[in-house]
């Protein structure tokens, strides 16, 4: 996945837009979704998938993947917000939600608190995600990187996450090196054979990752390396007329909507 997200980010049609303009549009949306309601999410929602696959040019089947994955998480949490246990009996659960299964002198039941809030929770996250993966698919690592640096993040912390960031690949490289030859060996094959290939896959995976960082240890010794990561420098570019128009009239418009029903509640 990590090195799908590296190839459309460097083979996207936004890529000449600045990434210190994407990053702060990005950045904007994120803080809008927090504070605006549901209806206006939705619409930043919208408003972001024709930004990412209309403009940027990401296919769908990619971006549907990684929104659903990022999705499975608020999946795995929404038991605690809709179940909830009471005593048999209780008045509550018959005026708060409707029964799910009874066991022992407790009671099960859906909490139509819980779903309606489960329903906000869902969209603010869509909303956030959008923006989220407008900037991942967008801009390449390297120069997020660079951004980071602009706004004098330390240079220790670039230099820990670039590291990791090249670590990622190395790992996924190994694992898929070592599936291949459990493979050609005639592994992974049945429920009980690929659990079993599968923790050998994973206690191999640490030793081979270290002996490829010890022979790139070495490699970057033996070429100079003085324990400095020098970056590229962040050279700003001229940003496109039309999408500086459309990314601050589409925020305007934003803003005005949810200034529009809060005025419209408090009446």
């Amino acid at each position: 996945m990590i090195r799908t997200i590296d190839v459309l980010s460097y083979n996207n049609k936004l890529r000449i837009v600045p990434p210190m303009w994407k990053s702060g549009f990005a950045a904007a949306l994120v803080f809008l979704a927090y504070l605006t309601h549901p209806v206006v999410e939705l619409a930043l929602f919208g408003w972001m998938l024709v930004w990412t696959i209309g403009y940027a040019k990401i296919p769908l089947r990619y971006y549907g993947a990684f929104l659903g994955a990022s999705c499975l998480f608020f999946i795995g949490s929404l038991p605690v917000l809709l179940l909830e246990i009471e005593p048999a009996g209780s008045a509550q659960q018959m005026t708060h939600g409707i029964i799910v299964g009874a066991f022992s002198h407790m009671t099960l039941y859906l909490n139509w608190n819980g779903l309606h809030l489960a329903m906000k929770l869902f969209v603010r996250i869509l909303a956030c995600l959008s923006a989220t993966l407008f900037l991942i698919l967008t801009t390449p690592m390297t120069e997020l990187f660079q951004v980071m640096r602009k706004l004098r993040v330390p240079h220790l912390v670039l230099e820990l996450m670039l590291i990791t960031y090249r670590f990622l690949f190395l790992l996924a490289d190994t694992a898929h090196d070592i599936y291949v030859a459990q493979r050609a060996r005639g592994g992974q094959q049945g429920f009980r054979g690929r659990l079993q290939d599968t923790a050998v896959l994973v206690v191999r995976l640490f030793g081979k990752t270290m002996q490829r960082y010890q022979g790139l240890a070495n490699g970057m010794i033996s070429r100079g390396f003085t324990e400095d990561i020098r970056m590229a420098p962040y050279e700003a570019e001229p940003m496109p007329g039309r999408y500086k128009l459309e990314m601050y009239g589409g925020v305007v418009l934003l803003i005005a909507a949810e200034c529009w029903l809060r005025w419209r509640g408090m009446r």
